[in-house]
């Protein structure tokens, strides 16, 4: 098998077979001829069910992270897609006690009208992560690294518990779903892992340049990506045809854009460990997010020049927001806040001492 880096090239790209272009076109239509009534080819009659530009990059993402892959409009598309076609009035979800603000949002106030019940745990603590699993559970979400406080689950180990949990009498097992968007495929697959599905916010690292917005659900088996491809087109929440291209577009370039994301939140976290009135500093040791405390956390985002104070991540830019302000207003008050102190960094692409510099220059005045 060839290398990933030499995969994330070529996944889902196919030469224009009418002038052989070696980027696909961007099919931007709305619908497709037919040749008669009722014959259309492949499943290309109407652009919300299919489209060839969106095809290709789920074609390049199933490739990426081992499955299948289903594209939305944005990532919460895509986790609500998967939460509504897999779980029922009265099921139950188990959730990490540190998650992003708009998952939180779409179960606790959107769901939950709808008869979904949810915990939140620790999932770092696999004992506890079994713990919560009931008999009414379908889905055990795991985020890794969690948003924003970098917590690294074991992928395979929750599985492995969850499986043992379901075999101890809660029932069948619940699906593993793990949401990949600040690792990336770069630096872990969960479905080789024995995860059930992966989710994305292609908005991010995957898009990787702050000028789209997008999700996608990857599938490990294919009754789950038949499930997908139907909510897909039953509730039309699909990305447009450029958007699609976007991705794709940046999808060729993840694996450099991440080594050197890696490498400015290295130094970045190691600045920030020696820096005077900073604590807590976390890395997970890849990717570029960071995030650390500080009692003057809204002085310093406002402070810096090459960090643009915005919300989101993932970009060829770095940003710095506070979570507790900014991305994840909607968990306040709940088992799942965050400090009012701490700093979340996404680490772009720059020079890793300039960023270092920012930083030094925003704690300091």
């Amino acid at each position: 098998m060839t290398s990933f880096r030499t995969r994330a090239v070529h996944a889902g790209l196919r030469p224009d077979p009418t002038y052989g272009s070696v980027i696909p076109a961007i099919h931007q239509t709305s619908t497709y001829r037919q040749s008669a009534v009722g014959e259309f080819v492949g499943d290309y009659d109407y652009a919300r069910s299919a489209n060839p530009t969106r095809f290709a990059l789920e074609e390049a993402l199933g490739e990426l992270e081992s499955g299948r892959a289903v594209a939305f409009s944005s990532g919460l598309a895509a986790a609500h897609a998967l939460l509504v076609h897999v779980a029922r009035t009265g099921d139950h979800v188990v959730l990490p006690s540190d998650l992003y603000g708009g998952t939180f949002r779409l179960i606790d106030k959107v769901l939950v009208q709808w008869g979904l019940d949810y915990t939140l745990v620790d999932q770092t603590d696999l004992d506890a992560l079994a713990a919560a699993i009931t008999p009414r559970t379908r889905i055990v979400w795991v985020e890794t690294p969690t948003n924003p406080l970098l917590n690294v689950v074991d992928v395979r180990g929750a599985v492995e518990r969850v499986a043992a949990s379901a075999g101890s009498g809660a029932g069948a097992r619940p699906l593993v779903v793990v949401d990949n968007t600040f690792a990336t495929p770069v630096n872990q697959r969960p479905l080789e892992l024995g995860a059930d599905a992966v989710v994305h916010s292609t908005t991010k690292y995957l898009g990787g340049h702050s000028d789209v917005v997008g999700g996608a659900v990857i599938a490990s088996d294919e009754a789950l990506y038949e499930g997908m491809r139907f909510v897909q087109n039953a509730v039309g929440s699909v990305p447009g045809p450029f958007d699609c291209f976007l991705v794709h577009r940046g999808l060729r370039t993840l694996p450099l854009r991440m080594a050197a994301h890696a490498e400015s939140a290295a130094a970045v976290s190691a600045f920030l460990r020696t820096a005077p009135g900073v604590s807590d500093v976390r890395w997970p040791g890849f990717s570029g997010m960071v995030s650390f405390r500080h009692p003057d956390a809204i002085g310093i985002a406002q402070r810096t020049t090459l960090f643009t104070l915005a919300e989101s991540l993932g970009g060829v830019e770095s940003l710095i927001e506070v979570p507790q302000a900014m991305t994840h207003q909607s968990v306040e008050g709940s088992d799942a806040a965050v400090p009012a102190d701490l700093i979340r960094l996404s680490c772009g692409i720059e020079e890793p001492a300039d960023l270092v510099g920012d930083l030094r220059a925003a704690l300091a005045a």
